[in-house]
């Protein structure tokens, strides 16, 4: 006799969308009373504003100052536990540049006990400059560091 029934069941770390999940004997029941059979559940995970999801790694962006590019810096990132954890950024970073923090990301269903990583993506944020001793700043920096740095574009 068909009936709906409500189950409460608990979906693993580390499952993404797509992933599908058996519980074993909570399907339909089986032909002339035989075992029920098995519910497959396919999950949907929804996305996170500032976390990307890569297999098993997380992939952020996070936006650093010029100064903090330029001149190294130590900045604290979020984590996906709702913690922080400190990312060296040496001097000289460019943008797109990815760091790694180990066993931030995922956790394994294929190793349990095991984690994916964490990618940190820079992206340097240029400031928005208003003032004229800053301007000068900037125009001395580039006095001094006037290197060619468009040398290695082909030429058309």
């Amino acid at each position: 006799m068909p009936r709906t029934e409500n189950l409460d069941i608990e979906i693993p770390a580390g499952v993404s969308t797509a992933s599908r999940v058996r519980f074993a004997g909570e399907g339909d029941a089986g032909l002339y009373g035989g075992p029920a059979g098995d519910l497959y559940v396919i999950t949907n995970v929804a996305q996170h504003p500032f976390f990307r999801r890569v297999g098993e790694h997380f992939q952020c962006t996070l936006p650093i100052s010029f100064s903090e590019a330029a001149l190294g810096a130590k900045v604290d990132v979020p984590t996906v536990d709702g913690t922080s954890a400190l990312v060296r950024i040496p001097p000289g970073t460019q943008t797109g540049q990815v760091f790694r923090m180990r066993g931030k990301g995922a956790p394994s269903l294929l190793q349990p006990g095991t984690r994916g990583d964490q990618l940190v993506e820079v992206r340097i944020v240029v400031p928005r400059i208003a003032d004229e001793r800053s301007k000068e700043i900037l125009r001395e920096l580039s006095r001094l560091n006037s290197g060619d740095i468009r040398k290695d574009i082909a030429k058309v």
